[in-house]
C-alpha cells in the first residue's frame, strides 16, 4: 500500500503573520515608550504624586493666648469641649454589633439612632446639621474611614467621662478634647473682648496660606479678639505623616513643627471698676425709666481713665451682648436678633458711636478763643436769654435775623471767662464763636466784635482730640465730624453760614464726636494740655509669661510745645476759611489751660455740677452737655419735634484737681439734662475708683 503526501490547508500568507508581528511589535514599542516617559521623562512628576498620595500634611492647632484685667483676673480663656467622634475603620465588621453600640450611645446624648438622611440639600455639618447617628456613621465610612467624626459636640462633663468608660466597649466610639473660648466675665466686658466665629470665604485664602483650617480654627470678630488675632492666634504647627491607600496613618514621615502658642494679653481694665460702672450706669438708666414710667433712655457709655497715661480703667458700652454665646457656634437666631436691634448692641458705643457733643465741646471754643485772644479772662460778656443773630451764606449775603436761645429762660447777666465756662451759657459761646451781631443791634456792640471762627475753631479741636482716630487697640473707633466749609460743601452741597459757625462753638449741628474724643479732650485739659495715647493694653507676654511688649506711657502732642497748624478765617466771610490757609503753626499758653482747669473747677464749686458734687471730699474738676438730636430712632418714636428735639445727657470730670489720676465721662441716650442724669454717673464713678484705691492701699498694709 502505497502513501500519498497530505497536502496542507493553512492559507496563513507570510504577509499576515508579518503584519500581525508588526502590530504586536507597535503595541509593545508604545508601552515600552510610555514607561519611558513614566520612569525616565516624567519619573520626578509621577514621584511626586506617588509621594503625595503617600504623605499628608496635619495641621497642629495652636493654643489661642489669653487676655487678662490689669490684676491678672481673666477676661478671655480656652476651657475643654467634649466631643463624641466616630472612627468609622475601627467599627465592629458585624452590622448588629454596630447597630448596638449607636443604641447605647444614644441614651447618653442627645442625637437620635436615626434621623434625616444625608445629601446634597441636606449637608453634614459637624456639631450643627441635624443627622442621626447611623447617618452620621454612614458618611464617615463612605467619606473618611479612618478619619474621626463628630456625633456629638460640647456635652456635658460627667456624661464625657462616662462615655469615656464604655468606649472600651465600643470599638470605633472616642471622646475628643478640643479648647473653646470661655469669658469669665460675660457681657461685663463683652464690647470690649469681643468674639471668635468661623473663617469666613472672604479670609479663607489668606488663613489657610498660613496653616490654619477653616472647619477647626475661629477668628476675632470684635473687640481685642480682633484687633490682636495676629497675636492672640499663635502659629499652626505641621505633621507630614504617611498614609496607606485607606488613608490609615502609619508613621511621621518628617519629624513633627510643633504650634507656636498665642502670646497673653493683659489689659489696664480693673475688672472691679467696670463692674462697679457697669452697675452705676444701668441703676442710673433704670431709675429715670422707671421715674419717667417710660424707656426714655435706652443706651449709655461710661469710660474712665488715668489721664497722665492714657490707660482706660474702665469702659462700659450699654446695650451690649453674652458673648459666651458665641463661643461654640454664633446662633444665628441671637445674631440676627442683635443685627436687628436698633440701639446696635455689637458695637462698642464707648469709641464707636459717632454723637452730637453738645456742650461738652465748649471746651474747644474756649480753649481757642482765650489763646486767640478774643476774650480775656476778665472781660465781662452779656448774655441775655436769646440773641439775634445774622446768619449769612455769603460775604455780601445781607443775611437773616434768626434767634440763638440760652438753656437758661432768663439768661446769666453778665459773665467773665471763668463763668462762661462754669455756668455753660450758649450766648456766651456763641458770642466766642462767632462774634456778636452789632449789625442788628441785638448784641452789645464791640464786646466780641470778632469771634474765633469756624477753622481756628475746627484747629483747636483737633488739638484735642477730636475729628479723627486716636489710634486706641480696637477695631470699631470713629472719627467723629469736626465741619467746615469745604467738608459742608462735599457732604451737603451747601455754602457754609455764620449760624454754622454759631452752633458748632456749642457743640451743636454737623459736630459729632465719640465718647472717648469727648473724654480726650477734658483729660488734656487735666494733663495741662498733654494728650496722652489712650490705650487698653497694659503689656503683653508670651505663654510662659514672659513680657514681649511692656506698657509705655506714650504722649501724642503738647498742645503747649507742639505747634498746631493755625488757620485763620476772614471774619467779613460767610466761610470761605479754606481760601486762607496761612500754614502757620502756634502753640496754646500754658496760663490758657490754666484758667480752662479753673472754670471747670467752677463748674464743680459753683455752676452746673455744683448739687452733684456737694460734700464729695475730693477736688474734682467737670463740664456737663445737652446735646440736642434727631436720630431714625427718635424719629420713629415721635421724638423729634421741631423747636423741641430730645437730648442727650453728657457728663465729665476728673480727680484730684491738682493731680489728676482719674477722669470719666459719662453718655446716656435721649438722657436730658447733662447734670443730671450722667452727672451722678461720673460722682459714684470716681468715688468708686478711689475707694477702690483704698481698699488695695490697705490690702499692703503690713
Amino acid at each position: 500500500m502505497t502513501s500519498s503526501p497530505v497536502k496542507s490547508h493553512n492559507k496563513i500568507t507570510n504577509f499576515r503573520i508579518i503584519s500581525f508581528a508588526a502590530v504586536i511589535g507597535i503595541v509593545f514599542l508604545i508601552f515600552i515608550l510610555r514607561l519611558f516617559s513614566y520612569q525616565i521623562i516624567n519619573g520626578d512628576v509621577y514621584v511626586a504624586l506617588a509621594v503625595e498620595n503617600r504623605l499628608r500634611e496635619v495641621s497642629l492647632a495652636p493654643t489661642r493666648g489669653v487676655i487678662f484685667d490689669r490684676n491678672g483676673i481673666v477676661l478671655a480663656r480656652n476651657v475643654a469641649s467634649y466631643n463624641v467622634v466616630v472612627t468609622a475603620a475601627n467599627l465592629p465588621d458585624d452590622q448588629g454589633a454596630i447597630q448596638d453600640i449607636i443604641r447605647s450611645l444614644s441614651e447618653y446624648i442627645d442625637v437620635p439612632v436615626s434621623q434625616s438622611e444625608i445629601s446634597q440639600e441636606n449637608p453634614f455639618v459637624p456639631c450643627v446639621s441635624d443627622h442621626g447617628i447611623s447617618q452620621i456613621i454612614e458618611y464617615g465610612e463612605q467619606s473618611a474611614p479612618y478619619r474621626d467624626v463628630k456625633i456629638a459636640c460640647n456635652i456635658e462633663q460627667v456624661k464625657a467621662l462616662i462615655i469615656q468608660e464604655k468606649t472600651m466597649d465600643w470599638p470605633g466610639i472616642s471622646l475628643e478634647i478640643e479648647t473653646v473660648r470661655d469669658y469669665p466675665t460675660g457681657s461685663l466686658t463683652a464690647s470690649l473682648i469681643g468674639f471668635l466665629g468661623p473663617i469666613s470665604s472672604l479670609e479663607e485664602e489668606y488663613y489657610t496660606d498660613r496653616g490654619f483650617v477653616t472647619n477647626r480654627d475661629k477668628i476675632g470678630y470684635a473687640g481685642l479678639e480682633r484687633f490682636f488675632e495676629s497675636i492672640l492666634s499663635g502659629k499652626p504647627g505641621k505633621r507630614v505623616v504617611e498614609v496607606d491607600v485607606g488613608g490609615q496613618i502609619i508613621r511621621d514621615a518628617v519629624p513633627v513643627i510643633a504650634p507656636l502658642p498665642g502670646q497673653n494679653i493683659y489689659t489696664t481694665i480693673d475688672t472691679r471698676l467696670q463692674q462697679a460702672a457697669e452697675s452705676i450706669l444701668l441703676g442710673e438708666i433704670n431709675g429715670w425709666n422707671a421715674y419717667l414710667g417710660d424707656l426714655r433712655i435706652t443706651s449709655g457709655v461710661v469710660i474712665a481713665m488715668n489721664p497722665q497715661t492714657g490707660e482706660i480703667l474702665a469702659m462700659v458700652s450699654y446695650p451690649t451682648y453674652e458673648n459666651n454665646r458665641m463661643a461654640r457656634v454664633i446662633p444665628a437666631y441671637y445674631y440676627e436678633q442683635l443685627n436687628a436691634d436698633v440701639r446696635n448692641p455689637l458695637l462698642n458705643q464707648a469709641v464707636g458711636a459717632e454723637l452730637p457733643a453738645g456742650s461738652v465741646f465748649k471746651l474747644s471754643t474756649a480753649l481757642g478763643a482765650l489763646n486767640e485772644g478774643v476774650v480775656t479772662p476778665e472781660q465781662v460778656i452779656t448774655t441775655p436769654p436769646e440773641i439775634q443773630l445774622a446768619n449769612k451764606y455769603t460775604p455780601n449775603d445781607p443775611g437773616n435775623s434768626k434767634t440763638y436761645v440760652d438753656w437758661k429762660d432768663e439768661g446769666f447777666g453778665e459773665l467773665d471767662f471763668i463763668g462762661g465756662i462754669s455756668n455753660s451759657s450758649n450766648v456766651y459761646f456763641y458770642q466766642l464763636g462767632g462774634g456778636d451781631a452789632e449789625e442788628l443791634g441785638t448784641g452789645i456792640p464791640g464786646e466780641v466784635p470778632e469771634g474765633l471762627g469756624i477753622c481756628r475753631l475746627g484747629t483747636y479741636a483737633r488739638a484735642l482730640g477730636y475729628g479723627d482716630y486716636l489710634g486706641i487697640e480696637l477695631p470699631d473707633e470713629a472719627d467723629g465730624i469736626i465741619p467746615d466749609p469745604k467738608w459742608k460743601r462735599i457732604a451737603h452741597g451747601e455754602n457754609w453760614s455764620t449760624g454754622d459757625t454759631y452752633i458748632t462753638s456749642v457743640g451743636q449741628g454737623f459736630v459729632t464726636a465719640s465718647p472717648l474724643q469727648i473724654l480726650m479732650s477734658a483729660a488734656t485739659i487735666a494733663n495741662d494740655g498733654k494728650l496722652m495715647q489712650p490705650t487698653v493694653i497694659k503689656q503683653i507676654a508670651d505663654a510662659e509669661g514672659e513680657t514681649v511688649l511692656p506698657f509705655k506711657p506714650e504722649m501724642k502732642w503738647d498742645v503747649t510745645v507742639d505747634p498746631i497748624i493755625d488757620i485763620y478765617s476772614d471774619p467779613t466771610s460767610a466761610g470761605g476759611c479754606e481760601a486762607k490757609l496761612t500754614g502757620e503753626t502756634t502753640t496754646v499758653e500754658p496760663w490758657v489751660i490754666e484758667k480752662i482747669q479753673e472754670g471747670m473747677r467752677a463748674v464743680v464749686t459753683q455752676g452746673t455740677l455744683e448739687d452733684i458734687f456737694e460734700n464729695v471730699g475730693i477736688a474734682v474738676a467737670g463740664k456737663t452737655g445737652t446735646a440736642e438730636y434727631c436720630d431714625t430712632f427718635a424719629n420713629e418714636k415721635g421724638l423729634c419735634i421741631p423747636g423741641s428735639w430730645p437730648s442727650h445727657a453728657w457728663s465729665l470730670a476728673y480727680a484730684p484737681y491738682d493731680n489728676p489720676e482719674i477722669a470719666v465721662v459719662a453718655f446716656a441716650y435721649n438722657g436730658g439734662e447733662g447734670a443730671s442724669v450722667a452727672g451722678p454717673i461720673v460722682r459714684l464713678t470716681i468715688e468708686a475708683y478711689f475707694e477702690l484705691k483704698t481698699i488695695d492701699s490697705r490690702a499692703y498694709l503690713p
